[in-house]
């Protein structure tokens, strides 16, 4: 388990509070640098960190019992899923037994075709094929259904 992710868990059991994850505190003035981030970028890596933590986190609560911690990541989650995020967020909903969470990455995955093709061309996507081939079945059997 990463440390930020543990020093998280630990910081729910005492407090029951969640913290926001970013991807790194950077000092303000480097705006005003050229090797500072664009505002934009940083936004974007805060936002993809804070889905990769919240995964993880999610993972560690199911591991240890902790329900409403687990419930909380889910439904932050739920609220990101995009098409670089869907399938992985779809493998660990499904290895951690998040019904809700994955009956809404299976909604936003099947919602157009192209959506559907994007998805199928992520990493996310080869590993929840290795991972979770009964749910590939389900979300193909959930696309053909869309389409009648």
């Amino acid at each position: 388990m990463e440390s930020a992710v543990f020093k998280a868990l630990v910081q729910f059991i005492y407090t029951d509070t969640v913290p926001e994850f970013r991807q790194q505190e950077w000092d303000g003035e480097a705006i005003y640098t050229d090797s500072a981030p664009k505002l934009e970028q940083q936004e974007e890596a805060d936002t993809k960190a804070g889905t990769v933590m919240t995964q993880h986190l999610l993972a560690a609560a199911d591991r240890y019992g902790l329900d409403r911690l687990k419930l909380i990541c889910a439904l932050k989650l739920s609220g990101g899923i995009n098409v670089d995020t869907a399938a992985t967020t779809l493998t660990l909903a499904e290895q951690h037994n998040c019904p809700e969470l994955k009956a809404r990455c299976v909604q936003f995955i099947i919602k157009t075709s192209a959506t559907l093709d994007a998805v199928l061309a992520t990493e996310g996507y080869k590993h929840l094929e290795a991972s979770c081939p009964l749910v590939v079945i389900d979300l193909l059997r959930s696309a053909r259904g869309s389409k009648n």
